[in-house]
């Protein structure tokens, strides 16, 4: 009996020593919301048309993470008749919530947008953060944009 007392002991023990000794790892995707989280200026959006051609879009604008999950964005063109399919008369404003999917993708989840065939739509895009700028594009193989963003 003393012995299994003294075994169970040992057990515990060793359960103990090893679960404080053992840090929990890292949560990658909460290192990258925090690097993501906050308010980015746009400073150029590029968009290649069908012969290849880049145009650079006169225009200006924000996005916004929030360190809790939620996103906004918001662009004007400065010629109110020009735009992309997600602007209407020349803005483009929705917000929604987002996730990280791998270290170089999110999702943003339209709940409100000026566009609003938008609303409910999942939208996933291809990151990259490299010093205060983030550069976003579209995953899917029809749209051929680029979106670079600065850190306020």
């Amino acid at each position: 009996m003393k012995s299994l007392f003294l075994l169970s002991v040992v057990a515990l023990l060793s359960a103990g020593a090893t679960s404080q000794s053992a840090p929990d790892a890292p949560d990658h995707n909460t290192e990258i919301e925090s690097r993501l989280a906050g308010a980015w200026k746009l400073v150029s959006l590029e968009e290649a048309s069908a012969d290849g051609q880049v145009h650079k879009a006169d225009c200006a604008g924000m996005f916004v993470f929030t360190s809790d999950g939620k996103a906004s964005v918001q662009v004007m063109y400065r010629n109110g008749q020009t735009g992309s399919t997600y602007a209407q008369g020349g803005y483009e404003a929705s917000y929604g919530t987002y996730h990280i999917d791998d270290p170089s993708t999110f999702t943003v989840h339209i709940e409100g947008a000026l566009v609003r065939t938008l609303i409910g739509k999942d939208l996933k895009r291809a990151y990259e953060i490299s010093g205060n700028r983030l550069t976003v594009k579209s995953t899917d193989p029809h749209e051929h944009w680029k979106v670079v963003w600065e850190r306020y």
